[in-house]
């Protein structure tokens, strides 16, 4: 049983140290569903709660869709991540407890039906949305929009923290790599940070950043104009990621935000 599949980023080394930083990047998704079912996790492989009769056409459908784009509300799923009062909603779930909750906005980028079979009522989503969007009540709640209930079947993360799905490998594939001797899939730390502009520094400058002192924002190319606070990859003449530094502009000048 695949509960799902896609993308997942792993943190080596050093690289560990830039868990709690990693920039907050959109996701893409591949989403196959059914109507006519509804279960408590909102899959397929939930408890069974309601069986519902469900005759939605392509046309209801893509008509349906039109209210789930852009900025939207959910109401996480009580089984989820999220946090109530210092417990995990899944927590509740699993004592058989159901625990008020707020709608959270998330945007939707994209969503758009890649097939539907109007005789079994499946079909397959691709959608785009912001971190903390749950696919799985996107399903839900399209389902009810058009009168009926319906759970997610199969969830393929296509993108995440900036990485595709063909720049992937399985599980098999690594091992495969691993025990002949080729590390040559590793990617350094720095492309997890692409999203931030790029500084390069002076010789002079960089042995001192690395050290652990800050730079004077009038003697980088910063001089002409920056924004408090904001994130840089600092890298040196010959094209090398030192680390990532963060202005100061009370102070002018250019600190060590995270050294790996």
């Amino acid at each position: 049983m695949t509960l799902a599949t896609g993308v997942l980023p792993v943190l080596l080394g050093t690289a560990t140290k830039a868990q709690d930083i990693i920039p907050c990047r959109d996701k893409s998704y591949r989403a196959d569903f059914r109507f006519g079912v509804a279960t408590d996790t909102l899959d397929i492989w939930g408890e069974v709660l309601e069986e519902k009769p469900a005759n939605v056409t392509v046309d209801q459908l893509e008509k349906a869709l039109r209210s789930f784009r852009g900025e939207i509300e959910q109401l996480p799923p009580m089984y989820s991540a999220v946090s109530v009062d210092g417990k995990r909603l899944y927590q509740y779930a699993r004592e058989g407890r159901e625990v008020e909750r707020r709608p959270r906005k998330v945007t939707v980028y994209s969503l758009e039906l890649s097939a539907f079979d109007e005789s079994t009522q499946s079909g397959t989503l691709d959608i785009r949305c912001s971190n903390g969007t749950y696919v799985r009540t996107v399903i839900d709640d399209l389902a009810r929009s058009l009168g009926t209930v319906g759970v997610m079947t199969g969830l393929v993360r296509c993108e995440a923290c900036g990485y595709r799905l063909d720049e992937c490998m399985t599980l098999g594939e690594l091992r495969q790599r691993i025990e002949s001797g080729d590390m040559s899939f590793l990617r350094s730390v720095e492309s997890i940070f692409t999203d931030y502009d790029e500084l390069v520094v002076s010789d002079k400058q960089a042995h001192r950043f690395v050290n652990g002192n800050p730079l004077d924002i009038a003697r980088t190319e910063l001089r002409n104009g920056t924004e408090d606070k904001k994130i840089y990859r600092v890298k040196d003449r010959q094209g090398a990621f030192l680390s990532l530094g963060i202005v100061d502009v009370d102070k002018d000048v250019l600190k060590m935000y995270k050294h790996f």
